[in-house]
């Protein structure tokens, strides 16, 4: 295996460039020359016959088909269409629920060469060690990786209590650290709008800083999203719809379109389409992949190759995820298969499919036909074990005691976009009893920083549970999480991811029928990609037994977001019922004894 760390030293080596320029020049060999392919050109937007020549990790010649053949090594690309390294501009490793080393033996092979990794959710478990050894993890890795440092831990403070606090001095610190390259996604909108102090130093720390300042705008319009961006974010991929989208280009935001929403990408790229050109302030992110869509469809790739069935020009699909995303990560050595930039190249077999027979990252091959070409370093994952700190829970952890016959309650209404609602329960031997069309939500904090009481909550537009689901990777604070209608059903989900350190559990009928363990934070595995997407796979598989499911807002990876405190309406965290606008919590849902 070529040492790829010493490949990013050799591009700045006087010694190095030299040999470069001979190259460049014709009067000195290639140490790879690409042959045979259709260079895909994100500037102009040509499709055109050129070799390609590479010395070390760098481009040393784009230049006409067949024009030299002097190289100690040729590949043939014939058939093939030459592509900048795709770059996914906002991403979260920790949602594939695999090792980082794990991940980029995912991407990589699917043409993937560059991610913007944002490591709050082990930030938000570990606190700033987790950010640092999340740096670590990905420093032998081919896999270029922009690491940002978390805004959001927690993402609603004092909603919340998550596994660390990170305040401005914890924030500015991180930024003064080489390779952290700017402020992930600033999630709390109202705060930064209102100019908390907070957020507004943290946010300042980051424009000191010089570095990039990522956001996060659902929901944003008019004066509000004007404040936002006047604030100093610079980017958002929380679209909602194609106007939208439209808004937040005028408003000079970069917009980085996500592949987890997929049924807004038609919309997206009909706007686009309209349009009639591609701004060059658009990019592309996944945000977050599960690890069963990872293996069956793919990542950055499958974002490409969507936008493109959905009608939007494969050159401009490439251009917002090559070049516009380079431009943006401020990397004018990524992006372009140019002479002068970083040899990250991707040979896809076509312009539909985006399957890649052969992938290069700074100059080195690293995967051929699907397949890993050379070895990947994990990274010592034992400061992540233990996070799970809980003693086992009783069915009565999940019922609400209560005076009286018969109480109010208050309810968090509707899936995702959340609102608050209530309504009237009985009260048998001293609980309430759930009423008709609700479903059950407890939180526990798990991370060893506050009280362990069990806060339970009231769902309604979520469907009628015949189980119990347990998990504890929930966003943003990850603390341990239950869905169900029966205490006992609820307790023995709970119990199961306990005993396991962390992961997933469904039951049904009090017995567990699926359990994935993620005993690493509580959010990933060291096992193999193809087992964690097999355990998820049945994970999913048994959950649509528990409930059925009611797209695209009443969904399965609902149930992770359901404790996401920063979005605006009612959510349900490890204090009680959190409510962004007002910055109150409840800390229970009976608002009123009736009888």
């Amino acid at each position: 295996m070529r040492n790829i760390i010493k490949t990013v030293q050799e591009f700045t080596e006087p010694a190095f460039r030299d040999r470069a320029v001979t190259a460049a020049r014709g009067d000195g060999p290639f140490d790879i020359l690409i042959k045979g392919g259709t260079l895909v050109d994100v500037v102009t937007g040509e499709r055109r016959a050129a070799d390609v020549g590479l010395v070390g990790p760098l481009i040393a010649s784009v230049h006409e088909a067949g024009s030299r053949s002097d190289a100690a090594e040729i590949i043939d690309a014939t058939g093939t269409f030459l592509s900048p390294g795709l770059i996914d501009t906002h991403m979260h490793v920790e949602s594939s629920m695999v090792t980082p080393a794990t991940y980029a033996g995912a991407v990589l092979p699917r043409g993937v060469t560059t991610v913007v990794w944002d490591p709050h959710e082990f930030g938000n478990v570990h606190g700033v060690e987790g950010v640092a050894w999340a740096l670590e993890a990905v420093k032998p890795l081919p896999l270029r990786a922009v690491v940002l440092a978390p805004s959001c831990v927690p993402s609603a403070p004092g909603l919340e209590v998550a596994g660390a606090d990170f305040d401005a001095a914890i924030i500015e610190e991180m930024l003064f650290w080489p390779k952290i390259g700017g402020l992930a996604e600033v999630m709390n909108m109202r705060g930064v709008i209102s100019r908390e102090r907070r957020i507004s130093d943290i946010v300042q720390a980051a424009l000191v800083s010089e570095k990039l300042v990522c956001g996060h705008a659902r929901g944003l319009t008019g004066p509000n999203l004007a404040a936002f961006i006047t604030a100093g974010v610079t980017s958002d991929h929380e679209l909602v719809s194609g106007d939208d989208l439209m808004e937040k280009l005028r408003a000079g935001l970069t917009i980085e379109l996500r592949g987890s929403h997929d049924h807004l990408l038609p919309e997206f790229v009909e706007t686009l389409n309209r349009l009639g050109h591609l701004p060059s302030t658009v990019t592309l992110c996944t945000d977050d992949v599960f690890p069963d869509d990872l293996v069956a469809g793919g990542a950055l790739d499958d974002v490409v190759r969507r936008l493109v069935r959905y009608g939007m020009k494969p050159e401009w699909a490439l251009q917002a995820a090559t070049l516009n995303a380079a431009v943006r990560i401020g990397r004018a050595d990524l992006g372009l298969i140019a002479a002068g930039r970083r040899a990250d190249i991707v040979l896809f077999e076509d312009l539909e499919n985006f399957r890649a027979r052969q992938v290069i990252a700074s100059g080195t091959p690293i995967a051929k036909s699907g397949e890993m070409t050379v070895e990947l370093r994990a990274t010592d994952p034992s400061l992540l074990e233990g996070s799970v700190k809980l003693a086992p829970l009783t069915p009565e952890d999940f019922k609400l005691k209560s005076s009286g016959k018969r109480v109010r309650i208050a309810t968090i209404d509707r899936p995702r976009f959340t609102q608050w609602g209530q309504t009237d329960a009985d009260v048998v031997d001293g609980f309430v009893v759930p009423p008709e069309g609700t479903t059950l939500i407890a939180v526990t904090h798990r991370h060893g920083r506050a009280d362990t009481r069990t806060r339970l909550g009231f769902l309604t537009g979520w469907g009628t549970w015949k189980g119990a689901f347990a998990t504890t990777l929930a966003h943003d604070s990850h603390n341990l999480t239950v869905f169900g209608s029966d205490p006992v059903d609820m307790a023995a989900a709970a119990n199961a991811v306990i005993k396991a350190g962390g992961g997933m559990a469904v039951v049904i009928g009090g017995k567990v029928v699926e359990l994935l363990p993620l005993p690493l934070s509580g959010l990933v595995s060291d096992a193999p990609m193809e087992k964690v997407a097999e355990g998820f796979r049945a994970i999913r598989s048994a959950m649509d037994k528990v409930v059925e499911w009611q797209p695209p807002y009443l969904i399965f990876k609902a149930c992770f977001g359901a404790t996401l405190a920063c979005n605006l309406g009612p959510h349900q965290t490890d204090r009680g019922i959190a409510d962004v606008v007002t910055g109150k919590v409840m800390e229970t849902p009976i608002l009123d004894v009736l009888e």
